[in-house]
């Protein structure tokens, strides 16, 4: 049992595989949480264009044809 132990200690086989699924694995949870923050920020910023578009628009006076 003991040299089963000391040989997969060993063994590199697969361990590219391991680390790139934990890089992944990181990487998409650091993305699901910073994703809140990142939608705030892109939401106000399509709502500041809206109101500074939609202010540029001046109702047009109803006496002057």
């Amino acid at each position: 049992m003991c040299d089963l132990f000391v040989r997969l200690v060993k063994d590199e086989a697969g361990q590219d595989v391991v680390e790139y699924a934990l890089l992944t694995a990181s990487i998409g949870i650091i993305g699901i949480a910073t994703w809140p923050l990142i939608a705030i920020a892109i939401g106000q910023t399509y709502q500041e264009f809206d109101t500074d578009t939609q202010d540029l628009w001046e109702v047009p006076d109803p006496g002057t044809d």
